[in-house]
């Protein structure tokens, strides 16, 4: 609009307005947030909103009273997939923050609404998502519960691959206990394929160019994997997890994948009426061990 001579923004419309009306927007339940007698607020808190996207409250505050308005991309990634945000919402949030969208054809970090409201209504189940590349996205608490919290690992190093095949200074550690599985090199194998895949799929993505390059380089039995060249996708695996509080776990890990984006939902069970499916409920009830290094859960 024009006063004076001098546009102004549009009332509502700008970066901290739409995070506020996303945020009143979103029920506590399609988070999988407890909603309890004495609550007034219909949509996230701000505090919920912060924990969901792995920033400060302060942060959140002054991003919505308009004193923040550059956010890096992570961060807006990050709030585009607490608030779950359509794809043409999260590129307008994008837009809000003087940042470009997430480029067609390259691997996308976004978790649309439905597969959050499935998510939602998985539980107490240990689930987690992972982008095309293996880049840890989301998890739940029970996930955080069972293996380790996340979020006690950079967020550029919380990818599967680089779990799995370390290479350089600073290796991943999605897990915070041991893990092994039934066939680590059926494993390996599997992840590296499915890498393969991926390229196919986002042949121009810089992140999985860049992931490869670096594995390949630092890596000798990723290396030799990638050079056999085979192509498929990882969907199951059989995990025993060293928990350190209810001792090990031995899980079922499948993987599904969600449409053209390539997602991939992890989900962890054990088997029905058996020993390990006492265990993880324990564990999933205690919640997430307390770290050394103080961490708490992300969801």
């Amino acid at each position: 609009m024009r006063e004076d001579g001098i546009v102004t923004a549009t009332p509502g419309a700008g970066l901290g307005a739409m995070i506020r009306t996303w945020r009143d927007r979103l029920p506590p339940s399609a988070a999988a947030l407890p909603v309890g007698p004495a609550r007034r607020a219909a949509g996230l808190r701000r505090e919920e909103l912060a924990e969901l996207a792995g920033v400060s409250v302060d942060y959140v505050v002054r991003l919505e009273q308009g004193r923040a308005t550059t956010p890096s991309a992570q961060v807006v990634a990050s709030l585009a997939r607490a608030l779950q945000l359509s794809a043409a919402e999260r590129d307008h949030l994008y837009r809000l923050a003087r940042l470009v969208p997430p480029a067609d054809g390259a691997i996308s970090d976004h978790i649309p609404p439905g597969v959050h409201r499935v998510l939602a209504r998985l539980g107490d189940v240990a689930v987690a998502v992972f982008a095309a590349d293996w880049q840890l996205i989301w998890w739940n608490r029970s996930w955080a519960a069972l293996l380790g919290d996340p979020s006690s690992s950079p967020p550029q190093l919380r990818n599967f691959a680089r779990d799995r095949f370390p290479a350089g200074a600073d290796p991943a550690h999605l897990a915070l206990w041991p893990v092994t599985e039934l066939d680590r090199d059926a494993t390996d194998a599997a992840v590296v394929s499915d890498l393969r895949r991926a390229t196919g799929r986002f042949p121009r993505d810089t992140r999985l160019a860049e992931l490869i390059r670096v594995l390949s380089a630092g890596n000798q039995r990723f290396a030799e994997l990638w050079a056999i060249g085979m192509v498929a996708a990882h969907r199951e695996d059989q995990k025993t997890i060293e928990h350190p509080s209810v001792g090990p776990v031995t899980v079922d890990c499948d993987v599904l994948t969600d449409g053209d984006s390539e997602l991939k939902i992890v989900i962890m069970t054990a088997v029905p009426g058996s020993t390990d499916e006492t265990k993880l409920r324990l564990a999933v009830i205690a919640g997430p061990p307390v770290t050394t290094s103080g961490s708490h859960t992300r969801r």
